[in-house]
């Protein structure tokens, strides 16, 4: 039995405290809104009770963000894509800001058994003025349990509307892409953080963010796998590479402390659900 689940999560800004409301359908929802950072940034929890998908489950994710509001979007631990016979499993996520809105979308990584065959979509739609950072950790197979990635396919997509598009397919058959010194290089951790605006970032801002999160790179194990570029005026990009998800969340984790100071001034906190 194949699972389609749905949940459209809407936040709007109340007398200066950012509410959220939600709708949903299948086994997908919410826990409780909390505030650690007070009433200004509403922190959700995102759960799947199955844990995973199988070939012809596809998840449903919309969030909106009204002027204003600011949100911060976790999971409280992987999301897997399991074997298929065939079907395609899919997750598609849609973020839409409005003017002056910040999310900070953070799921924890999602694992790819081999075997799969999958698809991992996320859309996002800025207004002028809205600002989100996010980040996409992907790990193919389990290398410390000996299960390793090697059939099927992954195909990931990842776009700012109008500005920026990535698309590509990690094939577990493709040794040049899963073991090339121009391809993964053996790794079996690839995670991407994003930094995405409305608007074009000025160049102090830009500047700023990449040379933040260089200096968190150049002090870390993974310096040399590792890196920051600009593809477009609305865009700054940190890719990582790393044998498992460790160590490259550990870095990112790192990087959005530096970018939560240096491009929001906001006193960097960690969601509470990570600590359990």
């Amino acid at each position: 039995m194949s699972w389609h689940a749905r949940l459209d999560l809407h936040y709007q800004l109340r007398d200066g405290k950012t509410v959220a409301q939600h709708q949903h359908t299948g086994p997908l929802r919410i826990l409780q809104s909390l505030y650690p950072e007070g009433d200004a940034v509403c922190h959700n929890v995102l759960v799947h009770p199955p844990g995973g998908l199988v070939g012809g489950d596809t998840l449903e994710i919309d969030v909106r963000l009204e002027r204003g509001a600011q949100a911060l979007v976790t999971t409280p631990g992987a999301s897997r894509f399991y074997r298929s016979d065939g079907p395609l499993a899919a997750q598609r996520t849609r973020l839409e800001l409005a003017d002056d809105a910040r999310l900070q979308w953070l799921p924890l990584e999602a694992i790819a058994f081999s075997a799969c065959n999958a698809e991992n979509h996320t859309t996002l739609r800025l207004a002028p003025g809205a600002e989100a950072m996010g980040w996409d950790i992907t790990a193919l197979g389990l290398p410390l349990a000996q299960q390793a990635y090697d059939a099927g396919r992954l195909t990931q997509h990842l776009e700012l509307e109008g500005a920026w598009l990535e698309r590509g397919v990690l094939d577990a058959t493709d040794t040049q892409l899963m073991d090339g010194p121009a391809g993964l290089a053996g790794q079996r951790c690839m995670a991407t953080f994003w930094f995405a605006c409305g608007s074009p970032l000025t160049r102090s801002r830009r500047e700023a963010a990449l040379e933040s999160a260089r200096a968190m790179m150049v002090a870390h194990a993974l310096a040399t796998s590792s890196g920051a570029t600009s593809p477009h005026p609305q865009v700054v990009v940190v890719r990582v590479l790393a044998p498992v998800v460790e160590p490259a969340m550990d870095l990112l984790k790192a990087i959005r402390l530096q970018w939560l100071q240096t491009l929001w001034h906001q006193t960097p906190t960690q969601p509470r659900i990570w600590a359990m």
